[in-house]
């Protein structure tokens, strides 16, 4: 259940109606399904909310958006409070126009630490009250705190979340071909070497892989390269790579490549149904799978939003066309690395009406109530609270029992953290260059390293 507010707060005889409106037909209160009845009995600590607007500012947009706005209606109902959701594709451009115009919404769903941290350095948004940080000590890992603190402090609770750790394949071609998820890095090694060997006709090929998206080309590489320097060193070095506390040319970054150039540079092993490793900057990232629907390729390492790139009428799940397993750890009884994204709850405003909404974000009321709002699937978060039950998606739940594993060691998107000129630029070009004109891995990380901004 989630954390309630500890400052004491008075139930007016307005709630009290809502209360009984509500209904009470359990202990808990906790997540209804839409177009239920609400138990109001888990937002009771929030006290009479009646008459107050909380503003929501996020990327989000419908329909989307559509089963945000839904989990916020039994707070809304049992609290008497209004969340007036906006969701704006320009957010990211446009949310710090406005908190510099004085134009700040109550609490903003910003999807990146790095922006998080630049909106902080305006000196707008309030740190986190006491209720919201318990509930992300309680509900999430210091890893997840860690993206939303500031110089030492929390500002930010994490919402949702997405996992690009995973491998793609066909679990009929595995069971044909009598493989065995592979549960270690070694073991895949293993694996792939047996499946080339055992096609040598130069067309079916153990992996299959593609950089390609218009003027994004490059950015699934990167992808690559953060999965393994998160296996083959730490988190700390992973962050120290990321905020350039080590150069980008380190030593445990020209490992990192080295290690992912076994298969990504290896012509036995790559690009099945495509070609050799020259395609592989040449084909469309929303394409690079498809060889494991015709036999032609036997795994491809990409993120849980891909589940939904593939043709229609693919069956995906553990019995299905298609499945996924976590790409192995080196030794995962000593720590599991996740690499992937997620968005964060900051406030502008520390009225008792935002305070409470930002609590109830926080919890793992919210998490589940989001989840059954979430019809279609995408309701992936690392809150602990959250019941992997209530998903609809295959995908999501395997996502969560990932994120929800106490080993798991959980870094965002590199890429994502760095300066955009490195980041979304020449990191992204370093990737093409190595995959196609055969630079080195020395040659492409210090072109990355020379231009990272003085």
């Amino acid at each position: 259940m989630s954390r309630k507010l500890t400052k004491p707060v008075a139930v007016g005889a307005a709630l009290l109606l809502a209360l009984a409106a509500c209904g009470s037909n359990g202990d808990s209160g906790g997540a209804q399904s839409p177009g239920e009845e609400v138990d109001c009995t888990a937002y009771e600590a929030y006290g009479d909310l009646a008459g107050t607007e909380v503003t929501v500012y996020t990327a989000i947009v419908s329909p989307e958006a559509d089963p945000y706005t839904e989990s916020f209606r039994a707070f809304e109902e049992c609290t008497g409070a209004t969340i007036v959701y906006e969701g704006d594709k320009a957010f990211s451009e446009q949310i710090s126009v406005r908190v510099q115009g004085g134009n700040a919404p109550d609490i903003a769903f910003v999807p990146q630490p790095g922006l998080v941290q630049t909106l902080v350095a305006t000196g707008e948004p309030v740190p986190a009250p006491a209720d919201v940080e318990a509930n992300v000590d309680e509900f999430f890992g210091e890893d997840w705190k860690a993206y939303g603190t500031v110089d030492g402090t929390f500002y930010a609770a994490p919402l949702g979340a997405s996992v690009k750790s995973l491998v793609w394949y066909s679990p009929q071609a595995f069971s044909d071909g009598g493989y065995q998820v592979p549960e270690t890095w070694d073991e895949m090694m293993s694996l792939t070497a047996e499946i080339a060997a055992a096609h040598d006709d130069g067309l079916t090929k153990p992996w299959c892989v593609g950089f390609g998206d218009g003027a994004s080309t490059g950015w699934v590489g990167t992808d690559w390269i953060e999965d393994v320097l998160l296996r083959t060193s730490d988190g700390e070095t992973y962050d120290k790579w990321t905020t350039h506390e080590i150069p980008f040319n380190d030593p445990v970054v020209i490992e990192a490549f080295d290690t992912a150039g076994q298969i990504l540079l290896n012509n036995d092993y790559v690009n099945g149904g495509l070609g050799d490793s020259r395609t592989i900057s040449t084909t469309a990232f929303v394409d690079a799978g498809l060889p494991i629907l015709d036999g032609t390729c036997y795994m491809h390492r990409q993120a849980s939003f891909y589940g939904s790139m593939w043709p229609e009428g693919t069956n995906v799940g553990p019995d299905g066309d298609v499945w996924a397993f976590y790409l192995p750890a080196v030794d995962p009884a000593q720590a599991k690395p996740v690499i992937g994204g997620g968005d964060f709850a900051l406030a502008f405003a520390d009225r008792p009406e935002v305070q409470a909404f930002q609590t109830y974000l926080s919890s793992d009321d919210w998490a589940n109530e989001r989840a059954k709002a979430t019809t279609t699937g995408g309701a992936v978060s690392a809150n602990k609270g959250l019941d992997p039950e209530l998903l609809v998606n295959e995908v999501d739940r395997l996502s969560v029992e990932m994120l929800q594993d106490e080993l798991t060691v959980f870094r965002f998107d590199g890429s994502d953290l760095m300066p955009s000129a490195v980041g979304a630029g020449t990191f992204w070009t370093a990737m093409v260059d190595w995959t196609t004109d055969g630079r080195t891995a020395q040659e492409v990380t210090t072109q990355v390293e020379d231009s990272w901004p003085r």
